[in-house]
């Protein structure tokens, strides 16, 4: 006979035992169960924020600022002088929209998007290690487990999507911190990511073959009978009313999720947009229209992932694909989400573990190695300057000088945006107060609109 727990582990790729296996850690790691019975229900910031989602565009690898973002014509010089083993840009830079924020032909459609745009080109790492790197971008620290920045902001704020979990994760990497990198460590289990994958492009079938939607609902629902008369005999017990909670999760994300993810549906002007019937921009247009129809239906944090930013060598040739493959579908992104008045409160953020050397790596073949003391992530949206830039390296591109914004500032910023003061968002774990700054952290105000 199947128990509940097969039913769950069977249902829908998974995703009734994601929401029971979610509460049954919060019950067991929590001092006091909560009272709350949706835990993911939408919570107050602790000011009127600017952003009310986030979608993290993961770039993993590192992606080279200065053949992108980060324009440095001293290294060409440099180069060109034959100085030390400098390396200039391997694609031409020029001013872009009406603020003449300069960007490389690397990113010809999203150049078009530059006023939207916040350059923060003062971005720096203590680590040049990808895994160290990488892990501290998403949790705030390099060698201890701590929840992760998007679970932080769904414990922070809840969620105002009703039958879709608060955070997803689309593609993440296995490596490099792996589910850590999307995990909830000591905050209760229900605010962890939950992860999606596209496969070679494709939407992920959720479906459950054996079982009819109205066979499912009845099935669930003499099994909700059997819990609420529980129930009645002990009113009150939260792991019974966590259970009865869990059920309705499941069945309500098992229906939804689907919907949300029929990009065949959408006109074909909008598959154009994201590029999604070409085979070089499938794969990342596949993520950022899923990521716009899940801000649409109130998801609080999206992450996508783009791996393969490692250019050890052949560089040209290699970040030029990488650009390519997701070039029209940011700006794609960009451009729906204006057109839906929905980019003035999504805050998305761009940017990878660390930047890349302003000397050759493997000569000759033309790669740069791993940077983390100075390199650009960029913002767009939620409350942010467009058309600005933030900080500056110094003249070869490789350190940061002014504007310097480390991990935990960038932690303090996005949740700034959010509305919430990165002081005060705590949690009670092994006797002290943790929380996703550490004891760290400086808003850049300056970057605020």
């Amino acid at each position: 006979m199947n128990t509940r727990r097969n039913l769950l582990q069977s249902t829908s790729a998974g995703f009734g035992w994601l929401a029971f296996n979610a509460l049954h850690q919060q019950w067991a790691s929590a001092a006091a169960p909560p009272k709350t019975i949706n835990p993911l229900a939408p919570k107050p910031s602790h000011f009127a924020p600017k952003a009310k989602r986030v979608i993290f565009m993961f770039m993993q690898g590192g992606p080279s600022h200065l053949d992108t973002f980060d324009w440095k014509p001293e290294l060409a010089k440099a180069e060109a002088n034959k100085v030390a083993k400098y390396m200039g840009a391997k694609f031409e830079f020029k001013p872009r929209g009406k603020s003449g924020l300069m960007i490389s032909d690397a990113f010809p459609e999203l150049a078009k998007q530059a006023d939207d745009l916040c350059m923060l080109n003062g971005m720096q790492t203590r680590t040049n290690a990808h895994q160290m790197a990488t892990v501290a971008l998403h949790i705030g620290n390099e060698t201890f487990v701590r929840p992760s920045m998007g679970a932080w902001v769904v414990y922070g704020l809840g969620t105002e999507a009703e039958d879709l979990p608060g955070f997803v994760t689309i593609n993440p990497a296995a490596d490099n911190g792996g589910a850590m990198n999307y995990g909830s460590a000591f905050l209760p289990a229900t605010f962890q990511g939950t992860r999606l994958s596209t496969g070679g492009g494709g939407v992920p079938d959720l479906s459950n073959g054996r079982l009819s939607d109205a066979q499912q609902r009845k099935q669930i629902e003499f099994i909700q009978k059997a819990n609420r008369k529980m129930l009645e005999g002990d009113p009150g017990n939260p792991e019974l009313e966590g259970i009865i909670q869990s059920y309705e999760l499941a069945y309500k994300m098992q229906s939804s999720v689907p919907a949300v993810l029929e990009l065949e549906k959408e006109p074909q002007h909008i598959r154009d947009l994201y590029g999604l019937d070409n085979a070089d921009t499938e794969r990342f247009g596949t993520q950022c229209l899923m990521a716009r129809r899940m801000a649409e239906k109130g998801v609080r944090f999206i992450q996508l992932t783009s791996p393969g930013w490692d250019h050890h060598n052949g560089l040209k040739d290699n970040l030029g694909r990488q650009c390519t493959s997701i070039d029209r579908p940011i700006a794609g992104l960009i451009a729906d989400l204006k057109q839906r008045d929905m980019l003035k409160d999504t805050l998305i953020i761009w940017g990878g573990e660390f930047g890349r050397g302003s000397s050759y790596d493997n000569e000759p073949y033309n790669g740069r190695g791993h940077n983390g003391r100075g390199y650009t992530m960029w913002m767009a949206g939620g409350g942010v300057k467009g058309g600005f830039t933030y900080g500056s390296t110094n003249e070869m591109g490789d350190t940061a000088e002014t504007g310097i914004i480390g991990t935990h500032d960038l932690h303090a910023t996005v949740l700034y945006l959010l509305g919430i003061n990165h002081e005060r968002l705590t949690y009670r774990y092994a006797g002290r107060n943790f929380r996703l700054t550490d004891v760290e952290g400086v808003v850049a105000k300056d970057i605020i609109a």
